[in-house]
């Protein structure tokens, strides 16, 4: 998956809330057919983001167009994907999942679909949302359950999910979420999945709040941020993007390493820092990153 700093979640009977989502710079749109959809308004949303693909995969937009369907249990699960699984949607964004065989019975859904709606196989991603104890539990069967998986969430918004499961209160410091959103990093990192995100934060007009928020995240290895208002956006992309001071450092430490190796040296004294190949490999990474923001703007 292509790194997302910023995911955008968009209410799917709101049609033109898409628009302004895409207008936002968001990497990505989650057009939204769970929590944010009134129960009476849940057929119409359907065709609603149906239609809401299919328009802006015509317009050509930058963000990448994902759907979060409801959850298998809810008994609306199918009738959802059914409708929204089409050309122009990047992948689902599951909720509330509970096991890896669930994973496993979603991708021969969407493996079905694909072959019937003429998309290429294995072009839908999934994002897993961990919001349920079960899940947690077992987050590293899950993230290696389909190669259709494509990113974790580690979600960690106060007097949600996750919050009702765990049982915990809500900081922004967040010590009581240190673990869990530990081990989501390692999950996905073990299971080859480079770029999991983390989210939300709730309190629309606290910029600096969620700065510090989007901040804490990235310093545990995640790499973007589920965002719930357009104003977040451009603060999540900022954070996520590797400054153009640390990818200049990037790159002299590459050339120094470089030219150290062909000199035969295994390691160098850099700018004041002993450095070796482990070093190099990690600039390679920042390079990598900006370069590959750079590629999707």
């Amino acid at each position: 998956m292509k790194p997302y700093r910023s995911m955008l979640f968009v209410p799917g009977h709101k049609a033109s809330w898409g628009d302004k989502a895409v207008a936002s710079g968001a990497d990505a749109v989650i057009l939204d057919l769970e929590d944010s959809v009134p129960a009476a308004d849940k057929d119409a949303a359907r065709t609603t983001v149906r239609e809401t693909l299919g328009r802006l995969r015509a317009e050509g937009v930058r963000a990448d167009l994902w759907v979060r369907p409801n959850s298998t249990d809810s008994g609306l699960f199918g009738v959802d994907v059914e409708a929204v699984l089409a050309e122009g949607l990047a992948g689902l964004f599951l909720p509330k999942v509970f096991s890896a065989e669930e994973i496993v019975r979603i991708d021969a859904v969407v493996s079905h679909l694909e072959a019937r709606e003429g998309l290429a196989a294995g072009s839908v991603g999934l994002i897993i949302s961990f919001e349920t104890a079960v899940a947690m539990a077992h987050c590293e069967e899950i993230a290696a359950a389909s190669p259709r998986v494509s990113s974790l969430l580690g979600a960690t918004g106060p007097s949600a999910d996750v919050g009702r499961e765990l049982g915990f209160e809500f900081t922004p410091e967040g010590l009581e979420t240190l673990y869990l959103r530990s081990r989501i990093v390692l999950a996905a990192r073990a299971a080859g999945l480079h770029h999991p995100v983390t989210g939300v934060w709730q309190d629309i007009k606290d910029l600096d709040g969620f700065r510090r928020f989007a901040l804490d995240a990235r310093g545990l290895g995640y790499r973007g941020m589920v965002c719930i208002h357009p104003s977040h956006v451009a603060v999540s992309n900022e954070v996520f993007t590797p400054s153009p001071e640390a990818v200049d450092h990037a790159r002299r430490m590459i050339d120094a390493f470089r030219k150290a190796e062909a000199e035969g040296s295994g390691a160098v004294d850099f700018e004041g820092q002993h450095i070796d190949l482990a070093h190099a490999k990690t600039a390679e990474g920042i390079v990598a990153l900006a370069d590959a923001i750079a590629a999707g703007a």
